[in-house]
């Protein structure tokens, strides 16, 4: 399908009509808060699995929450007189919130969404009829131009984003406007780009129904709206999918294999002010002898410090299956359905496929005076790449920054001013001992983070008391010397072997460097 069989959306140019209809909202309790206090805890969690039943069950009275459930998120026709008690209803006739259905019903244009903001905001995400991710009928439109409303990906990208008043950031590839909505809480100029004309119209919706300032809306595929401008945020959840052609415009990539996601990362340096982060979601192949991280350690760009989590792995089979549900296909006829997925298999097996990786990248744009320093003789941009499948605490965006931090102080200090530096504990760690029961010994200790990425780390007996004592009081090289004596062990070797699990701890976030 094409643009052309999706319905008409709401003009965007009503500010006045969008205020008013954000005050009826509001005055229901069409929030998020109100619609668990509503729905129940059950239905709530139903209606994000697209199960309707227990929320159309929980709203059959006439209450004015209930009205704009049933209409928004339900997208069910309403009685004219009683949607009227709620909404300006002419008026969100008159300018496409509204449609006439019947002979006296009126039905919502755009599914409208509740969203909680991070500071306790309401804002209402705007999407496509039957496309808000948890909405009355799942994704329930295969029309190329599409809009989805806000799903995991864009609640996941939200939270890992760096949060830091900034003069100005850019959401390519904007969807529904939610990373935008976000931005704009904190950048003086918030940008926002997508190759679909919808999605922009859609994003201002979303902008101006949330309360929030309007943004500088662009045209246009990856770079091209903004030629050369450069920002100092830049987040994007593109078209990751990797996929045989392209159906749905928010989801496929559109290029060969994973082109598009290493073309977003190797364009965006040139982009990034200086200190300015880029932050991403994206797929990437997993190809017949080639090592994953080497695949995207040449993607990051020249001056970057990179930080990529690989946060799953599928096989091809598996990453087949996922995405033709996402399009119904397994709804449908039982010959198309494996004509596509044989299709699929086709592209991967040519460029020798046999996974696809899912997970984060966020680049940091270095000064001219960070290229070629450190005191340790790491003048080469850090770039770290790991597998962490394991539950996180969201939003991380905190946790994120800190380790760029980190990365800054192991470059400016060498084993000798580690030595001499003073050093903390990060709030809630625990330490757990290891071992046969009734040993003498633990086996081994493990420091274990309870907040953030939640990392482990094996610690021999000295990193275990190193970390234990660390209050900022003594340098490490004092600490290392007071252990040395209570063991036994020459302060001079202890001091030389040392450095590498201090630097290790630092690294991972386990004690953090005191001010003094």
């Amino acid at each position: 399908m094409s643009n052309t069989s999706l319905a008409p959306l709401p003009s965007s140019d009503r500010t006045d009509i969008t205020a008013r209809l954000r005050d009826a909202l509001l005055g229901a309790s069409f929030s998020a808060d109100g619609l668990l206090d509503l729905l129940g805890a059950p239905a709530y969690a139903a209606l994000a699995r697209s199960e309707t039943v227990p929320a159309l069950r929980a709203t059959r009275g006439d209450s004015p929450l209930e009205t704009l459930v049933r209409l928004f998120l339900l997208q069910q026709p309403v009685p004219h007189a009683r949607v009227a008690g709620v909404l300006p209803v002419e008026d969100c006739l008159e300018s496409g919130w509204l449609t006439r259905v019947g002979g006296d019903e009126v039905a919502a244009a755009v599914d409208v969404r509740p969203y909680g903001g991070p500071g306790g905001e309401d804002w209402f995400i705007v999407s496509d009829l039957g496309c808000a991710v948890g909405g009355a009928g799942g994704i329930g439109s295969r029309a190329e131009g599409v809009v989805l409303g806000v799903g995991g990906a864009s609640t996941t990208l939200a939270g890992i984003t760096v949060r830091e008043p900034v003069a100005s950031a850019l959401d390519l590839g904007t969807g529904s406007g939610i990373q935008a909505l976000h931005a704009a809480q904190h950048a003086t100029r918030v940008s926002a780009t997508d190759l679909n004309p919808r999605a922009l119209h859609i994003t201002a919706l979303t902008l101006a129904l949330s309360g929030a300032p309007a943004a500088d809306l662009r045209e246009g595929s990856l770079f091209e709206p903004v030629a050369d401008e450069t920002f100092d945020l830049i987040v994007s959840n593109p078209p990751f999918v990797i996929s045989p052609g392209v159906r749905l415009t928010y989801r496929d990539a559109g290029m060969v294999g994973d082109d598009l996601c290493r073309t977003l990362v190797q364009e965006v340096g040139d982009r990034l002010n200086e200190r300015g982060y880029a932050q991403f979601l994206a797929n990437w192949q997993h190809v017949e002898g080639e090592d994953w991280q080497d695949r995207l350690r040449s993607w990051v760009p020249r001056g970057c410090d990179a930080w990529i989590v690989q946060r799953e792995v599928q096989d091809v089979t598996q990453y087949a299956e996922l995405w033709l549900r996402d399009a119904g296909d397994h709804h449908g006829d039982p010959v198309e359905y494996q004509a596509r997925y044989d299709a699929w298999l086709d592209e991967f097996e040519a460029r020798k496929v046999k996974a696809v990786g899912f997970g984060w990248i966020t680049l940091r744009r270095l000064g001219p005076d960070r290229l070629g320093a450190g005191g340790s003789g790491a003048e080469l941009p850090s770039v770290v790449l790991e597998e962490w499948p394991h539950s996180v605490e969201q939003p991380l965006g905190d946790t994120v920054r800190a380790h760029f931090e980190r990365v800054d102080y192991l470059r400016a200090h060498d084993d000798a001013a580690l030595l001499a530096g003073h050093f903390r504990l990060a709030g809630e760690i625990v330490q757990e001992q290891v071992g046969l029961p009734g040993a003498e010994d633990p086996e081994h200790v493990v420091l274990r983070q309870h907040r953030g990425m939640r990392r482990a780390t094996k610690v021999d007996t000295v990193g275990a008391g190193f970390a234990g004592v660390c209050d900022g009081t003594l340098s490490a090289g004092h600490i290392l010397d007071a252990i040395a004596q209570l063991v036994g062990e020459d302060p001079v070797l202890l001091r030389d072997r040392t450095p590498a699990q201090i630097r290790l701890l630092v690294e991972q976030g386990f004690i953090e460097p005191a001010t003094r």
